[in-house]
């Protein structure tokens, strides 16, 4: 993943593509691992960083979705199930199961649950990761000694996945450049190249250097998520929306909160919606709002209603309630929803699933979907294109494809155990200079190491890159992230040979992102 490298691509004249991928979150990084994996010259472009807006701002969870089994869409909970036993089995650096703690406040609640969750477990077959089973009162208040006891009758645990999402967005970028894709970020396009009304192609312009490329590409695909609705525009302007965004957001709190090693699930708040509570890199993450937006964007602020909405409900389940003081980030996400047919349906009633269109002029539109799912959303694509345009049929290769940084045994040191194989990178270039090997956050355990990282093997470009994604201080202590942006910016500097200029451009444009993150 080196960026020149992936640009110098784009220079050879005359050069065509088969497939032009634009956007470079989860479903665009399916799509185009599927894609090269099958034997396409791929490209992908995404405007931002990898994994910048909804795909590093999930609940950190593989799962099938209760919620949906709730809803009785039983197809999408399953190929959920058994998407996430492919991912957990191909990334097993990222993907661990944990346990979920679901109190009930009424006796008949144990039983409702423990039958549904039953029928969770049987519908992901041989993925299973556990059993769900009924426990008491006494046994729930020991897995979860935080937990709120009065009136507590008992409840159920069941089991499911967790993984960190932008981690995994970067190890699915180097596995589809390995495979033989060119994957460029900070590339955002800004046409569509047509002939005799058919799409042939995508012109594109560098945000680093304004540059403009014009790419020619057999089918271009729209993978852009939230942002869909603009590049079907540039494809026909008089086109409706395909989707609607819904933000949801989390709140990230001190372990102490959760006190052990098990989440805590609620089926249903009193508006109908799930609240989970999930310790994630030494905090716990609780989320989740689902509001309908207006309009998509870049960098989604969470409201004082959402916040306050998670504090009350997470409130009546804990013994000691987190309060806005607690918050050490807050961090808002968009989900693609497919544009619901019928007017005044709200978006938690919308569905996950994916699907897939092709205009009247070739170019191929992805709404929907979710990270769980994302291989099976490649696969779904790259079927409905050699279908459509009548190419030869290919078979999948992704199922069994192990992702970048697969490793056996599993690392479980807490700090850099995640970044699995790499660990031996990290271990390389902390020989290199005593100053590397130095934490420049003792409070969330990130050294230099992991900076240089990020810029020579990962593709960062930026601060952010570094701090919200490449590694998690953003979503984890927003507080703390802000200290360390002038620490980032001289390494960052120094590797990239920055001058003082950019430093100082690159820190206050992370402060000013970072403080967005910060409940006053």
């Amino acid at each position: 993943m080196n960026r020149d490298g992936m640009i110098s691509r784009l220079n050879i004249p005359g050069d065509s593509w088969d497939i032009i991928v634009i956007g470079g979150g989860a479903s665009g990084l399916g799509i185009g691992l599927e894609a090269v994996t099958r034997g396409y010259r791929t490209l992908l472009l995404e405007q931002h960083d990898f994994a910048k807006g909804t795909s590093s701002r999930s609940t950190k969870l593989v799962h099938g979705g209760v919620r949906y089994l709730a809803q009785g869409n039983i197809s999408l909970v399953m190929e959920a199930l058994r998407e996430r036993g492919l991912l957990k089995r191909n990334a097993p650096h990222l993907v661990m199961d944990m346990p979920f703690v679901v109190p009930c406040y009424r006796r008949w609640e144990v039983m409702l649950y423990t039958a549904g969750l039953t029928l969770y477990d049987l519908l992901a077959g041989r993925y299973r990761i556990g059993r769900s089973v009924p426990l008491s009162r006494k046994r729930i208040r020991k897995m979860l000694p935080t937990i709120q006891s009065q009136c507590l009758r008992g409840g159920l645990v069941y089991y499911d996945g967790q993984f960190d999402d932008a981690r995994l967005a970067v190890n699915l970028c180097q596995t589809f450049c390995e495979q033989g894709g060119t994957a460029v970020n900070y590339m955002k396009v800004t046409g569509l190249l047509k002939e005799n009304g058919k799409v042939t192609g995508a012109e594109a312009a560098d945000q680093e250097t304004g540059k403009t490329y014009r790419l020619k590409s057999k089918t271009v695909i729209n993978a852009t998520g939230v942002f869909v609705n603009d590049i079907v525009k540039l494809d026909n302007q008089d086109a409706g929306d395909l989707v609607v965004p819904s933000q949801g957001i989390h709140l990230v709190v001190d372990r102490n909160f959760l006190d052990g090693e098990h989440s805590l699930m609620i089926p249903k708040t009193p508006d109908g919606r799930v609240l989970f509570a999930v310790p994630w890199h030494n905090k716990v993450v609780i989320g989740t709002t689902d509001i309908q937006k207006e309009k998509a964007e870049p960098e989604p602020r969470a409201t004082e209603e959402e916040i306050d909405y998670i504090l009350e409900t997470a409130g009546r389940y804990f013994s000691d309630p987190p309060q806005r003081k607690h918050i050490l980030s807050v961090f808002a996400g968009l989900r693609p929803l497919a544009a619901p047919q019928s007017k005044g349906k709200k978006t938690k009633e919308i569905s996950r699933g994916h699907k897939i269109s092709t205009s009247g002029s070739g170019l191929v539109n992805l709404t929907g979907g979710k990270w769980t799912t994302y291989r099976k959303i490649g696969e779904d694509v790259i079927d409905h294109i050699e279908k459509t345009f009548r190419w030869e049929r290919s078979r999948s290769m992704t199922k069994n494809l192990r992702i970048h940084g697969y490793t056996s045994p599993i690392d479980e040191d807490p700090a850099i155990g995640w970044y699995g194989s790499d660990r031996g990178v990290i271990m390389e270039i902390m020989n290199e200079s005593p100053g590397f090997r130095q934490l420049i956050s003792n409070k969330l355990e990130i050294s230099a190491a992991q900076v240089i990282l990020a810029i020579r093997h990962e593709m960062a470009r930026t601060v952010e890159d570094v701090l919200a994604r490449r590694t998690r201080a953003l979503q984890l202590d927003a507080e703390e992230s802000i200290r360390l942006a002038p620490a980032v910016a001289d390494l960052m500097a120094k590797e990239m040979g920055k001058d003082e200029s950019w430093k100082k451009l690159q820190r206050e444009q992370y402060i000013a992102l970072a403080e967005g993150y910060l409940v006053n």
